[in-house]
């Protein structure tokens, strides 16, 4: 997964990240919240990790913009000194996954963490075998996708994107997301490559308006696929 971890804390924040990142996870850290604001108006995370006390917004504040304003329903894990019922409920309340109190035990973060990933919507399809998106049947065990009846021929790191985007159809994916769960590349890289990508896989799956389907750029952002109600009306 990619994941975001909102730490003023950076020596907590490097321990959290040296966790994950050893669990197979890529991690971007922020230790405010005008920089993850600013990545999430562009970006997109599988999970955020997210401690309450930070410097001018606090951690209760980011979950409310994060919950009002993202079109993206990513999973929170709060972290927290707080250890007060009050405190556990009010985050809950107001969009809260799970909830951590410090000091955190790496067991325990990490079997939290694999938690919500599995029962994100990306989690729950990930552990299905085999699943069916309009008319499409998708065999992950095969890694093979047919459109109707008719399979489709694709290299593995198309195959890797079709699965990302038909996982996420509605939600923007942004490309440095795209770089690192398709390629497994950091970002700060040129993104010519996942364009070129996915103009193939557009044609290919023929994810086009007329055959029910709109993969859209994002300018500056990344790609959203739309499954279209009524393609006559495109």
């Amino acid at each position: 997964m990619r994941i975001a971890i909102l730490e003023d804390d950076l020596d907590q924040a490097n321990l959290v990240k040296l966790w994950l990142e050893g669990a197979g996870h890529v991690c971007h850290i922020y230790p405010d919240a005008a920089g993850f604001q600013k990545d999430m108006r562009r970006g997109s995370f599988d999970l955020l990790v997210l401690d309450w006390e930070l410097p001018v917004s606090s951690g209760l504040e980011v979950l409310k913009w994060l919950r009002h304003n993202s079109d993206w329903d990513l999973p929170v894990l709060f972290t927290t000194v707080r250890d007060s019922e009050e405190d556990i409920v009010t985050a809950l309340e107001e969009g809260a996954d799970d909830y951590m109190i410090k000091p955190l035990s790496k067991a325990v973060a990490l079997a939290r963490v694999h938690a919500l990933g599995r029962r994100s919507r990306t989690g729950k399809q990930s552990e299905v075998k085999k699943f069916s998106v309009g008319d499409f049947t998708i065999d992950l065990k095969d890694g093979s996708i047919l459109h109707g009846d008719e399979p489709v021929d694709l290299t593995e790191r198309e195959f890797k994107l079709a699965i990302m985007l038909f996982n996420n159809i509605g939600r923007l994916i942004s490309r440095d997301h795209l770089l690192e769960t398709v390629w497994g590349i950091t970002s700060q890289v040129a993104t010519r490559t996942v364009d070129t990508h996915v103009s193939r896989l557009r044609q290919k799956l023929q994810l086009l308006p007329e055959k029910g389907w709109h993969l859209k750029a994002v300018y500056q952002h990344g790609y959203r696929l739309e499954q279209m109600d009524d393609p006559q009306a495109a």
